[in-house]
């Protein structure tokens, strides 16, 4: 059987760095775009020659943050890559950064799929966490998308943000769902070190919601988005009848991926491959050596299969027992028999014949239920 392997490119210029970022993303190196591209067009013809791939995904940074003739460099690079019929191709684009002709290269370079960083529709909000865009330029930038003909979308929304009430994320869920996206990514602020908002919560002057108040964001936005037709099928996402994100299913179940660009990350027959993620040196090594790998590590058995179940819990439908076989050639229960029993008693896990999920109850202590898989 043919292995599937995915795609992800990665763009690492930003117009300014927000302020929850933690992304190896970097504003005022413009400088090093054009030697950038010419680097990423070598790694790819390297690295990607011969493999069929069943996805692609652009992501950064911000890859609508390129000028038109970058974009279209981009996708000439991309055009010698061999991709299954009908493969979804994703692009992650900041209201902001985009026009007509930007969203017309995309479209006939290949892309099907449009992922915009909203946050939240509350522009206040936007200034306070780092974003350059309104909602106004938000919503040009989306209705522009449609009239170009995207006809998948993903908006990303966060909630627990500094400052935020509950009344005001209804208000930001409620407008989105007016824009009818076909997917919504809604995930909790997370302060990251290295990050802005981790230097203020140091030093005590981040106003984050309580737990509590999270808690309820989550709840409401989750009972919100379900009323109005969208399917949670991982923690932090929802979507439309069979739109559910195809490339980061593939990472959820542990699928091959190659991952091309500063910093980017490769999982390729069992090893883990990271890349350079200094932007300079990944593109002097490329173009002394060919290479850009910062290191190389083989996966072992039980890394596999704890990586797995520990991605494959995060979708609401859990994990394939018999694919859990397939890979690792060991039946679930016999590895995990101890850790699934307890769990099942304390009302955290489902176990049917063919799949193993967390129930409601688990979903919200997924942390503590996740770390008893981990030995």
């Amino acid at each position: 059987m043919k292995k599937e392997t995915l795609l992800y490119v990665h763009i690492p210029f930003c117009k300014q760095k927000c302020f929850y970022c933690d992304f190896p993303s970097f504003a005022n190196i413009e400088y090093l775009r054009e030697d950038y591209l010419n680097a990423l067009k070598i790694e790819i013809e390297s690295r990607c020659k011969d493999i069929e791939f069943s996805s692609l995904f652009i992501g950064g940074g911000t890859p609508s943050y390129l000028t038109e003739e970058e974009l279209r460099k981009l996708f000439n690079i991309l055009r010698n890559v061999k991709f299954v019929h009908g493969a979804e191709k994703t692009i992650e684009c900041n209201p902001g950064t985009i026009n007509k002709e930007k969203l017309e290269i995309m479209k006939e370079g290949g892309i099907n799929r449009i992922s915009f960083g909203l946050q939240t529709t509350n522009n206040n909000l936007l200034k306070e966490i780092g974003r350059i865009h309104t909602l106004e330029t938000f919503e040009e930038n989306f209705k522009l998308s449609r009239d170009i003909g995207f006809k998948n979308i993903n908006i990303d929304l966060m909630f627990g943000l500094p400052n935020q009430k509950l009344d005001e994320l209804k208000e930001t869920l409620n407008y989105i769902i007016k824009l009818n996206p076909e997917h919504i990514s809604f995930y909790s602020l997370i302060i990251e070190e290295g990050t802005a908002f981790y230097n203020m919560y140091e030093k005590d002057i981040l106003n984050l919601p309580s737990e509590e108040e999270e808690r309820a964001m989550y709840s409401i936005g989750k009972e919100i988005l379900e009323s109005n037709g969208y399917k949670q099928y991982e923690f932090s996402n929802y979507a439309k009848s069979n739109k559910e994100c195809f490339h980061n299913i593939g990472y959820w179940k542990l699928k091959d991926y190659i991952g091309v660009g500063s910093s980017s990350s490769s999982f390729i027959n069992n090893k883990r491959i990271k890349n350079i993620s200094n932007v300079k040196k990944y593109i002097d090594n490329i173009n002394i050596n060919k290479k850009a790998f910062e290191e190389i590590l083989e996966n072992s058995k039980k890394e596999n299969m704890e990586e797995y179940i520990f991605l494959g819990l995060r979708m609401l439908e859990g994990i394939d027992k018999r694919d859990f076989k397939d890979k690792f050639n060991l039946d679930i229960e016999e590895v995990y028999e101890n850790e699934i029993i307890s769990n099942i008693k304390k009302g955290l896990m489902i176990q049917t014949n063919e799949r193993l999920k967390l129930t409601k109850q688990g979903i919200e202590v997924s942390n503590y239920v996740l770390s008893d898989f981990i030995r």
